[in-house]
């Protein structure tokens, strides 16, 4: 089954553009379509192998930091051929 998931990464800390930015790194060097604009990155791929994925880089990316808030939703279809038609 395929998915797609929006993420929002807000480190709650002085540094927090490069927390970001390394979050971001780790997804664009998988596997998965990762898309990014201003506010959010889009990350798309299969359930089972996307799941794990992002278990173990969001566990990563919040051993490296005092406190983050971390906002996903996870959409049950692959939108990354999305076109807005207005």
């Amino acid at each position: 089954m395929n998915i797609s998931i929006d993420l929002t990464l807000s480190p709650l800390q002085d540094d927090y553009e490069k927390h970001v930015i390394d979050f971001i790194k780790v997804l664009r060097d998988s596997e998965f379509t990762v898309l990014e604009n201003p506010l959010s990155t889009q990350i798309y791929g299969d359930y089972n192998s996307l799941m794990p994925f992002l278990a173990e880089a969001i566990k990563n990316s919040f051993e490296n930091q005092d406190i983050c808030v971390l906002t996903m939703k996870v959409v049950k279809t692959d939108r990354s051929d999305y076109e807005p038609n207005f």
